[in-house]
């Protein structure tokens, strides 16, 4: 459904990602992890299109995502990122249904579409006529979720969506969204630093380093026949600390 072949994305004197080659299976779900600067928050910003690899390409389906292509590409790429990115000046209903009122979707379509995605993500109420600073982290997560998949997209890309909420909002979230993901059947790629989380969610993991892959398999794949040193290390550094007293 989604594949990049060969990506490398270059910033003025470093590689943010090298030769990148993998390919998603539709109504899969793949985590894209590893440390600080690994590459994975720039690959997902490479297949929304907000920046075209320096060399290599990405495929939607069987579509190149090229400048002569981008704006209907991004019709069928839904975008979630850690803070939401939810204007501040429009409801979360405005919020949500912008981008379908821009393409002059049918009123009745947006309402229908609009109810249908409020119940699956339970918000409710007049919570959906408020501004985005009159509500949590992680309504605001919600309604963000709800606009990237307004316009019923093929793929769904969340960039460490859950990062900045606590702990109990979003351990909701993660069972939330888990259900939404099995539900809806759609290509999603999700970001994140927690291995439990990525575990959680995914069919595959792909592990990065500096801009490259250096593992991708199930959990129990880097578990149990981990590639390197490196992914040793990493798994090591994500187990959770001993308590100072039992």
């Amino acid at each position: 459904m989604i594949a990049f072949d060969g990506v490398t994305y270059d910033y003025e004197r470093v590689s943010a990602l090298r030769d990148v080659t993998l390919s998603l299976d539709r109504a899969t779900t793949t985590a894209l992890i590893g440390p600080s600067g690994c590459g994975k928050s720039t690959l997902v910003k490479v297949a929304v299109g907000l920046l075209l690899p320096t060399r290599g390409r990405v495929r939607i389906g069987e579509q190149a995502l090229d400048p002569a292509h981008l704006t209907s590409l991004r019709h069928r790429i839904g975008y979630v990122i850690q803070s939401g990115g939810l204007f501040p000046h429009l409801t979360a209903r405005q919020n949500v249904t912008l981008c379908a009122r821009h393409l002059r979707r049918p009123g009745t379509w947006i309402s229908e579409r609009f109810q249908m995605l409020a119940d699956l993500v339970r918000l409710s109420g007049d919570l959906l006529d408020r501004y985005p600073g009159q509500i949590s982290g992680g309504q605001r997560q919600r309604v963000s979720v709800m606009r990237a998949l307004m316009l019923d997209p093929d793929v769904l890309l969340l960039d460490e969506p859950l990062g900045a909420l606590d702990p109990m909002v979003r351990h909701d979230l993660q069972q939330d969204l888990r259900a939404l993901f099995d539900r809806l059947q759609k290509t999603v790629v999700l970001v994140t630093h927690d291995l439990s989380e990525a575990a959680f969610f995914s069919d595959r993991i792909v592990l990065m380093r500096e801009g490259r892959i250096v593992q991708q398999g199930t959990y129990a794949d880097l578990r149990h026949a981990p590639a390197d040193a490196f992914v040793r290390a990493f798994l090591a550094a994500q187990q959770p600390l001993a308590p100072r007293h039992e």
